[in-house]
């Protein structure tokens, strides 16, 4: 169970993002045990949290780094990750992000598009190098999550659809200035259930025998992120199950000799070691119900907005005997769907409570907005 340092947090101006580094380093040690069984390797997602602290302790632990933008390219270079451990996705890179990816020597740009393609071998032979790239393809397997955040069906933004995909290998072995490392696949995000691991396995090992046999090997395979974590009951499940997770491609994957397996995981390595605190500035009386209004807001923590997600809420200071009353905890911001729970049962609430957001660590501090003006939140290292 998180002990927080609540004698600290009473000094600290709120809404402020907590990061437990001791269970973010147990998670790391977990991780890297169970893929390292395996000899696969881990690209740390890093839209899930760009933090200093966070980003230092997952260099430390060997991990590389999955990027989505230029500047986050910038930022795992400032923070010491070596260009060779980057891989770079997303189906939008600029020319520029393009350019700074080239010069900096990154290990592989994943592939989401033709035109993308064709504008990176383009930049590439400009600056007379060659890019090591990944074809992203679209399995078309649901992963049983929300809209928003499912990403492998057949017809989606993201990547390239299975029956386009010989035409664009043939056109990646045309171009001089590319060269073709892998194939590239990423299914959906917060995956709780094995069975769509099992279902990519099975599409990935039918595609690397068919490409086998015309001669065609990929050094890289690579499986994305997605797993998930227990938002439900984090003191529970403060680590995901890594082993269950590398296991599943141990059993179903059949990787041909020369192959690599890279996965992509950002929120299940650290969603539980962080949590947004904030303060209670009022209890409000309805006549049907009672609200508990924070300090934090939907620019702090926008996942239950944006997914209609749900993230535990505690009163860390309320007396241990309290009696348990029912709130709706919403935030300040001038937005209906500014809330964080509905019918939450808690102790009973005052102003001037401090309360944790649990298993926020991911896409929290990292989406914060200062929508109505007002200041990014700070964090607390713990």
């Amino acid at each position: 169970m998180t002990q927080f340092p609540i004698d600290l947090f009473k000094t600290t101006d709120t809404p402020f993002y907590y990061y437990d580094m001791g269970l973010l380093e147990r998670t790391l040690k977990e991780l890297t045990h169970a893929s390292g069984r395996f000899g696969y390797k881990v690209h740390y997602a890093m839209k899930a949290n760009a933090n200093p602290a966070i980003l230092a302790a997952i260099r430390e632990a060997g991990l590389g780094i999955d990027a989505v933008s230029g500047p986050e390219i910038s930022r795992a270079l400032e923070c010491g990750f070596a260009p060779e451990s980057i891989v770079f996705a997303g189906v939008g890179k600029s020319d520029a992000e393009i350019a700074l990816a080239l010069e900096a020597g990154i290990a592989c740009f994943n592939v989401e598009s033709e035109p993308e393609l064709d504008v990176i071998a383009e930049i590439a032979a400009r600056m007379g190098v060659t890019a090591r790239v990944a074809l992203r393809v679209n399995p078309n397997i649901d992963a049983h999550t929300h809209a928003y955040i499912t990403t492998g069906l057949s017809e989606n933004k993201f990547g390239i659809a299975l029956e386009r995909l010989d035409s664009i290998i043939e056109r990646c072995h045309a171009l001089a200035s590319i060269e073709l490392e892998g194939l590239h696949f990423h299914i959906g995000s917060q995956i709780t259930e094995t069975e769509p691991f099992v279902m990519l396995s099975e599409t990935i090992n039918s595609l690397i025998d068919s490409y086998a046999s015309r001669g065609i090997l990929f050094r890289s395979i690579n499986v994305g992120g997605g797993l998930g974590i227990d938002y439900g009951d984090p003191d529970r499940h403060p680590v995901p199950d890594f082993n269950r997770y590398f296991e599943t491609f141990a059993r179903h994957l059949r990787l041909r000799d020369g192959q690599t397996l890279h996965c992509e995981l950002g929120r299940s390595v650290v969603a539980q070691c962080g949590s947004l605190i904030t303060r209670v500035i009022y209890v409000k009386e309805g006549l049907a119900k009672k609200f508990v209004i924070v300090d934090a807001g939907m620019t702090d923590l926008i996942r239950p907005a944006l997914y209609q997600a749900h993230h535990k809420i505690e009163n860390i200071t309320a007396a241990p005997d309290s009696p348990i009353d029912t709130y709706d905890v919403v935030g300040p911001i001038c937005e209906s769907s500014d809330c964080f729970g509905v019918g939450e049962r808690l102790p009973e609430t005052h102003r001037g409570d401090m309360l944790a957001l649990r298993s926020a660590g991911a896409y929290g501090e990292i989406m914060s907005s200062q929508y109505n003006c007002r200041r990014l939140p700070g964090s607390l290292i713990g």
